[in-house]
């Protein structure tokens, strides 16, 4: 199995870091014995900008490795403990090299860990959590497949309720569409049933009119025809007791 390569980088920047520690300590050696230390100032400046460079693609790295789920978030939370402690080692190296002839205490510690044997400062050997204490690397691997499994059914899970709303959703559309298809029939049916009311009532009245001329006008004609009629019957009785009337007149 290939090495990691964060792992790889963050064994040479606690290097560099144990290096940069040994190069402060042998300065101050120097300027206490008035030795010139300027040689040993610059190769510190170059290595604490080196230091500084490798931390930073070191956050790069693993927040790219966490977003693209390349390893669990226990390990990523377990980097991240690692890189906090060398962003305070890189501080506090920092502040040693401004204070010029002042050993401090992270100087001591880093050469009693890491002056003797370069190699101690190996993640894999630091103080582990207490969910990965005690397990071999097969069963690490393990829990970490249980752990993307987990995901995935989780994932899963939430695919099925998202699918679940996108068909209410549409189901939902279908009905409002049919209930908007009433609501037009109901709305034709309103308007026709409106326009053959009015022209009922418009022929109503249309055929109350023309029943007021009618009446009118028969009125109207009866009058002539009732005095023809009677002045026929007065000349009929004229010519009828016109003699007789005659002669008792004589």
């Amino acid at each position: 199995m290939a090495p990691d390569p964060w792992l790889l980088m963050y064994d040479s920047t606690c290097h560099i870091a144990q290096e940069i520690a040994e190069k402060i300590q042998e300065r101050n050696r120097c300027q206490r014995n008035g030795e010139s230390s300027s040689k040993l100032n610059v190769a510190i400046r170059s290595l604490l900008q080196n230091l500084k460079e490798k931390i930073n693609r070191l956050k790069d790295l693993l927040l790219q490795a966490v977003s693209t789920h390349q390893i669990t978030q226990l390990e990523g939370d377990r980097r991240q403990s690692l890189l906090d402690d060398l962003l305070t080692r890189q501080r506090q190296l920092q502040a040693s090299y401004k204070n010029d002839g002042t050993e401090t205490d992270v100087i001591r510690s880093s050469l009693m860990t890491g002056g003797v044997k370069r190699g101690a400062t190996n993640p894999w050997l630091l103080e582990e959590s207490e969910e990965t204490r005690g397990l071999s690397f097969d069963d690490i691997t393990q829990q970490q497949q249980r752990i993307i499994q987990e995901q995935d059914a989780g994932l899963d899970t939430l695919s099925s309720v998202l699918s679940r709303q996108k068909q209410m959703g549409q189901q939902i559309g279908n009905e409002l569409e049919e209930q908007n298809e009433i609501i037009d029939d109901l709305t034709n049916l309103v308007e026709n049933t409106d326009d053959k009311l009015r022209n009922q009532t418009r022929h109503v009245k249309m055929v109350d009119k023309k029943s007021t001329s009618c009446g009118n006008f028969q009125s109207l004609n009866l009058s002539p025809l009732w005095r023809g009629w009677k002045n026929w019957l007065y000349e009929g009785w004229l010519y009828e007791c016109g003699p007789l009337s005659q002669g008792a007149s004589i």
